[in-house]
């Protein structure tokens, strides 16, 4: 897809500039412009999206989604919800099932979109299943926009309460709850998004929220490739009279036109050089400290048919978790932050085209999978990988008949906010989930009162739920109307 941006800023003022186009930087746009303010977007690369973007990676006709491509969080996040849907035509494809977890024998663990569908299949721990989640997903509605943003004192306490409670633990601590290998095995693929050891807090808080998300939308993916929810968005945006740049990476402050207000859809080590001696050196201090995690290696494969699943209901889901019990997937997990990859590394496999036939010529499909690997690293592995899914879907490499391997090294030169390949803007351990990405009470702020922070490098973190954005942008337009800042030239 190639849009049809300007390469240069049709005005010399603007009430907000927004450097990076992401799922965040298009939320920020939206809500300025929803404020009718004047906005500004400044893409480096050719294409908008950040990790929102659609490609033919390995052949023609095959339409590949770079880095997202199953969107948990964005039915559930009050950012998407108050889009007007004739105005922002997003078409969401639900697949049958959210996830499937292959073992051994032929067996799965499943994730249904209901919860109790998912405790009546886990045998001696539905009840567990069941006593965690019924009462969480009762209060879903209150839950999601709590989470999805700063932390603030809770409008609804006691949800906040059974939640946090959970959330804080350990992978490790809540699979304790757990005595069956099915139930163990498919929390441990929900608490490997984290991308953290399982001993590590949160980890456990990271694998409840991305199942209750199962339960509350479902998993979609969208129609023709991720790149098209960019394209609405984008699309809104400019109805409202925001403006689109392209091929324009911003090297430093003065180079931008006059404005009220800029924001950094980018991480802090992009932002650093740019802002330079505008944040004073104790704050520039406290983001050179921003730390980033391990990365990932991702195999994008052309396929002549669909990948052979030895159990028929992994067929049926959007998402796979490919690496066998709890404890082989926490092996796999810490091993990058010791600096190795494992040789069964945790695998985590989509296939949309198997619920959209946009991706691939009739007949054909496409799939990717991808593995945590040490940060920086340069080794490939998609051997392992493909290793991985034959052990569940026996005949599978020869289905492949063309690939691209992305390594960790590849993924920065791609884009310079994916860290040493990390794909999620940061740590998101216990010391920086909420407090990134410095510790502020309103954490998009810095303290130059013009410039703002609006990627997941800010609560609530990683996904395509445009809350940071959101978040970001708001508090941009009380500053504007607060301090009534001036339409100038930054330095």
């Amino acid at each position: 897809m190639t849009n049809m941006y300007a390469s240069t800023p049709r005005s010399d003022a603007y009430d907000a500039i927004i450097v990076g186009s992401g799922p965040n930087g298009l939320a920020a746009a939206i809500t300025l412009a929803q404020a009718e303010k004047s906005v500004l977007i400044l893409e480096a690369a050719p294409t908008i999206g950040g990790g929102l973007r659609t490609l033919p990676w390995t052949q023609p006709g095959f339409l590949h989604d770079v880095c997202a491509s199953i969107h948990a969080l964005a039915p559930l996040s009050p950012f998407f919800q108050q889009l007007p849907p004739d105005k922002v035509p997003l078409e969401w494809v639900l697949p049958p099932l959210p996830c499937a977890h292959p073992l051994e024998d032929g067996r799965a663990a499943v994730l249904y979109p209901s919860w109790e569908e998912t405790a009546a299949e886990l045998g001696a721990d539905a009840q567990v299943y069941r006593d965690l989640f019924e009462p969480l997903a009762r209060h879903a509605g209150a839950l999601f926009p709590a989470v999805l943003g700063p932390l603030r004192p809770p409008r609804r306490p006691m949800v906040m309460m059974n939640f946090g409670l959970r959330a804080l633990r350990s992978a490790e601590g809540l699979a304790r709850r757990f005595s069956g290998e099915a139930a163990r095995a498919l929390f441990a693929g929900m608490a490997a998004h984290s991308i953290l050891p399982f001993d590590r807090a949160l980890t456990g808080g990271v694998g409840l929220l991305l199942m209750l998300s199962a339960h509350a939308g479902g998993w979609p993916i969208a129609r023709g490739g991720s790149q098209q929810v960019a394209q609405r968005l984008a699309d809104y945006a400019e109805s409202l009279g925001a403006e689109f740049v392209v091929n324009h990476r911003v090297v430093a402050l003065d180079e931008l036109p006059r404005t009220r207000v800029v924001l950094f859809d980018v991480t802090p080590r992009t932002a650093l050089p740019i802002v330079a001696e505008a944040w004073p050196a104790r704050y520039r201090r406290r983001l050179a400290k921003f730390r980033h995690g391990v990365g990932v290696t991702k195999v994008d494969w052309a396929l002549d048919g669909p990948i052979p699943w030895l159990n028929p209901r992994c067929a049926e889901a959007g998402t796979v978790h490919v690496g066998g019990t709890f404890e082989e997937i926490a092996q796999a997990e810490a091993a990058p932050w010791r600096g190795v990859t494992a040789e069964r590394p945790f695998v985590l496999v989509t296939q949309p085209s198997l619920f959209d036939p946009e991706r691939a010529p009739p007949g054909k499909h496409t799939a990717w999978g991808y593995c945590h690997v040490p940060a920086g690293s340069a080794e490939a592995t998609n051997k392992r990988i493909e290793a991985q899914v034959e052990r569940y879907a026996p005949g599978f490499q020869k289905r492949i008949f063309a690939r691209r391997i992305t390594l960790a090294t590849d993924w920065e030169a791609y884009n310079a906010n994916y860290v040493g390949g990390d794909i999620t803007g940061g740590t998101m351990d216990w010391r920086q989930a909420f407090a990134r990405p410095a510790l502020r009470w309103t954490p998009y702020s810095t303290p130059h009162p013009r410039l703002f922070f609006c990627s997941s490098s800010t609560p609530p973190g990683p996904g395509v739920h445009g809350m940071c954005g959101y978040h970001a942008a708001k508090a941009a337009l009380d500053a504007i109307a607060r301090w009534r800042l001036p339409c100038t030239r930054l330095e």
